[in-house]
């Protein structure tokens, strides 16, 4: 459950909380931070405690790479401030005695945001609607591959003859996901318990793929959900000792593992996206939101797919999407309109794997959605059949090229600031000089007797 404060003092007092999670989001969407003697938190580090720069310029090895404007070796590596933000205060079931607080990066001489840290970047784009009149409501889907042994043991065998948590396809299977319910079972109960409003679990579209779907929210609370219920998912899997998995494509044989984003604009609590005289329900400001997003799909695609392995997705007949196309109720289109007719009328951005980091994603597209509405961008009429076999242009279809169109992007520079895109420009580099410097195992075997 979500806590007040005083609440917080009174679990505290009696002994039924002892530790508290001082967390921040990184730019891989992780949660990073530190455990708080209770006592200690309430009496003053909740006002604010201190981290290491470093941990908003690093690659998902925690590698410390140069070439980033805001910390280097030269600079010292200082410090930043984290700021818990105590609307976020919750109890965290999984773990004993604990709660948890997400935190926003301040900058440690200006106590300002600091431009880079991912909900900084979402909060900006945040205030631009607001200063609009309207409030973006959002939802992510959360895919994601259980393995049958743990992460130490995983790691042990470096990586090989992976096994699933099953072995079939269990996409809706009740029995299959029955066998699974040691784990999917207190997921969504423990994250029920700590206030993450989840609505339901199911399997996926491949052997040991799961997904959990979280009730639409404003867009900040629902990169929040997302981020807490990711880290807990490994959490309680590593506790049932099993892996469970984000990355997009783990095997080539079998199916990747996406993060959808629904979203829609709302204005004085109504839907701001609904016209009941329109033959879809589709509103003129909801057209024009629709065609930012596809004029600028390219632009933004790293912040939906921002490792190499991300690319591996996107593979015609496989529901990852690759035409910058919009469709109604149609799963291969980039963009899908959802609740046609109804006041529940959405567009689901379906590019994204479940490697995104949830603030940056959402952030780009609201960021594109205001552009086409500043712009006044007119919709194209939707697509109809297999989008794969469509002759719409396309997003960036390696992550190199998607940094080139990041780099590129007056939309994104005008809407996050040179520092945000040079930073994050600089993040796919990393990925890229790293990726290029390794010998895979496929050279090896595809080379070494026949080269």
């Amino acid at each position: 459950m979500t806590l007040s404060f005083d609440a917080l003092k009174e679990k505290t007092n009696s002994g039924e909380i002892d530790t508290v999670l001082a967390c921040f989001v990184d730019m891989q969407g992780r949660l990073m931070g530190k455990r708080f003697v209770a006592a200690h938190f309430i009496d003053g580090a909740y006002e604010e405690t201190h981290c290491c720069n470093y941990l908003l310029a690093t690659d998902l090895k925690m590698a410390t790479p140069d070439g980033y404007a805001s910390t280097s070796w030269e600079r010292g590596y200082g410090d930043y401030i984290m700021k818990p933000d105590l609307s976020t205060l919750r109890v965290t079931p999984w773990l004993e005695g604990t709660a948890m607080v997400l935190c926003d990066i301040l900058d440690h001489h200006t106590h300002e945001d600091v431009p880079h840290s991912p909900r900084a970047i979402l909060k900006r784009q945040i205030k631009r609607l607001e200063a609009m009149g309207y409030e973006a409501m959002m939802a992510t889907e959360l895919e994601f591959f259980l393995f049958a042994k743990s992460f130490d043991q995983i790691r042990a065998e470096k990586y090989r003859d992976l096994q699933p948590i099953s072995g079939v396809n269990e996409d809706y299977h009740i029995l299959q996901t029955s066998r699974e319910e040691h784990v999917m079972r207190p997921i969504r109960n423990h994250l029920w318990n700590a206030g993450i409003p989840i609505e339901n679990s199911k399997g996926e579209a491949e052997t040991g793929q799961e997904e959990l779907n979280i009730k639409y929210a404003a867009a900040m609370a629902t990169a929040d959900h997302h981020s807490i219920a990711k880290h807990a998912i490994k959490e309680i899997a590593d506790q049932m000792g099993h892996a469970a998995s984000f990355l997009p494509k783990w095997h080539h044989e079998k199916v990747g593992s996406s993060s959808h984003v629904h979203q829609s604009l709302w204005k004085d609590g109504n839907p701001a996206f609904y016209d009941a005289n329109d033959s879809l329900g589709m509103s003129a400001l909801m057209k024009s939101y629709m065609a930012g997003l596809l004029k600028y799909a390219p632009d933004f695609t790293y912040f939906l797919a921002p490792y190499i392995n991300s690319y591996k997705r996107f593979q015609k007949g496989s529901f990852a999407p690759t035409r910058t196309i919009w469709s109604v109720d149609n799963r291969t289109a980039g963009f899908r309109l959802c609740g046609d007719g109804t006041k529940a009328v959405r567009v689901e951005c379906r590019i994204g794997g479940s490697d995104i980091n949830p603030y940056l994603a959402m952030a780009a597209q609201l960021a594109a959605g205001i552009a086409g509405i500043e712009e006044k961008l007119e919709l194209s009429p939707p697509f109809s059949g297999d989008a794969y076999a469509g002759e719409t242009g396309m997003i960036p279809q390696n992550l190199r090229d998607a940094r080139e169109t990041l780099i590129s992007s007056a939309m994104l520079r005008a809407a996050m600031g040179d520092e945000v895109i040079d930073h994050y420009a600089r993040a796919a580099e990393v990925e890229i000089e790293e990726f290029d410097r390794v010998v895979t195992d496929y050279e090896i075997a595809r080379g070494f007797e026949l080269a």
